[in-house]
């Protein structure tokens, strides 16, 4: 299965850390001053997805090998990276940036967390009335140097080769962008997309900088997670942003909420909803269980979450931190796929009853054939054929869909627990 990485990039105390700590169940060190983060950290995070359990009403025997299933909604483990902070001057080496930079190749799509308070400048250092939209300029600023950089200074010897060896221009960029985890089906389709028809050896900066900006749009996806919503000067500052950038890759937060709130759900204070406004109260229950009664809360607890949930909860709804994850994915195109033995019964290898045990989030234009290798090896060496719901046969290369992630594979011998014979 191919994992997703998503990486928090920003500025140092913009609260990148607090983020992963709000997502995961990682402890990663949080503080008011720059360069808390030296070193990257790691957790892992779920996103919520549709599981197919429900629309055959099999949740009593959906049993996940990784995540959980809960009455149909499937939570799918994402890889988190937060990474050192980035400040102005990252890509001549300023701060932290050479390993920002480096950290950063590894990463499917960036959640690009900003102190929309204002209350920090660009090195992370506490200010009033700082202006956050120069946060997300220059952080793009400094990505698209980095690259720019590394190719222009060679420029001259890749036109040379490329008129040498008369190749594409696409095979000629992924060349020089394979370090940063292109592939040549990237390449193609950033080219595509910007449309640029001049041969390569006529290209000027001005060029070179449009094919890395349509470059990076196309390997690192980004969403924009607005965070400390709940300070005073948030509001002012996320009205300017909206109306600037592309609102559909914007999600409002506050990361330390969501600590605050799983902190108490853990401590059994509160049963807390992920993703949700929702939450229970010791006083809200009736009759619970003696492992599901919850704990009676003191008043300067009781202050401090009816102050989250005045200005974060009721205003927005949640606290954005696990819609900023899944808006991420979303912007990749991942398919939640389904393998199972048997099609009609949606039992999983094995043999116990458990059905759709596994499930895989694919890239848009994977194939069936493709998802077989992905599956298991020996599921493509001895491949026959693949069916989906209701025995319908699938070509190898026909494209999965989200109308077709249920998927058996026939092999034409026994693979142990692999065999779909």
């Amino acid at each position: 299965m191919p994992d997703i990485l998503l990486a928090f990039v920003g500025k140092p105390s913009a609260g990148k850390s607090s983020f992963l700590n709000a997502v995961t169940d990682a402890q990663a060190k949080v503080g008011n001053f720059p360069f808390t983060t030296i070193k990257p950290n790691h957790g892992v995070s779920y996103i919520p997805v549709d599981c197919p359990c429900k629309r055959f009403g099999k949740q009593a025997q959906c049993s996940p090998r990784y995540g959980k299933c809960i009455d149909g909604t499937r939570y799918l483990p994402i890889k988190i990276l937060d990474v050192a902070g980035l400040v102005p001057g990252a890509s001549e080496g300023q701060g932290l940036g050479n390993q920002f930079l480096d950290d950063l190749r590894t990463a499917d799509a960036l959640i690009h967390v900003v102190d929309v308070s204002g209350t920090t400048d660009q090195n992370g250092k506490e200010t009033a009335g700082y202006d956050p939209i120069n946060d997300i300029n220059w952080l793009r600023s400094e990505i698209h140097n980095w690259v720019f950089n590394n190719l222009h200074k060679r420029w001259g010897s890749i036109v040379r080769r490329h008129v040498a060896i008369k190749a594409l221009p696409a095979e000629t960029l992924q060349n020089q962008f394979s370090g940063y985890g292109s592939t040549v089906s990237l390449c193609h389709r950033f080219m595509e997309k910007c449309g640029i028809k001049e041969a390569l050896e006529t290209w000027d900066d001005d060029t070179l900088h449009a094919i890395v900006d349509a470059f990076l749009d196309e390997r690192f996806p980004t969403v924009i997670a607005l965070n400390k919503i709940d300070l005073p000067d948030s509001d002012k500052n996320i009205d300017r942003i909206c109306r600037k950038y592309d609102e559909s890759r914007i999600v409002l937060t506050s990361a330390l909420a969501e600590v605050f709130l799983r902190k108490l759900h853990k401590q059994k204070f509160i049963k807390y909803f992920e993703g949700t406004d929702s939450f229970e109260l010791a006083e809200d229950q009736i009759d619970p269980s003696e492992e599901e009664k919850l704990k009676p809360l003191d008043e300067k607890t009781r202050s401090r979450l009816e102050k989250v949930q005045d200005m974060v909860l009721f205003r927005y709804g949640h606290t954005g931190v696990l819609e900023a994850v899944k808006k991420a994915v979303d912007l990749l195109g991942m398919i939640p796929v389904y393998p199972v033995k048997n099609i009609n019964n949606f039992s999983s290898f094995g043999r116990d009853n458990r059905v759709f045990r596994d499930c895989l989030l694919v890239p848009p234009e994977t194939t069936v054939r493709d998802l077989a290798k992905m599956v298991h090896p020996d599921l493509d060496k001895y491949y026959l054929y693949a069916e989906t719901i209701g025995s319908i046969r699938l070509g190898e290369d026909q494209i999965i869909t989200p109308e077709i992630s249920v998927i058996s594979f026939k092999t034409s011998q026994n693979i142990g627990s692999s065999s779909n014979k």
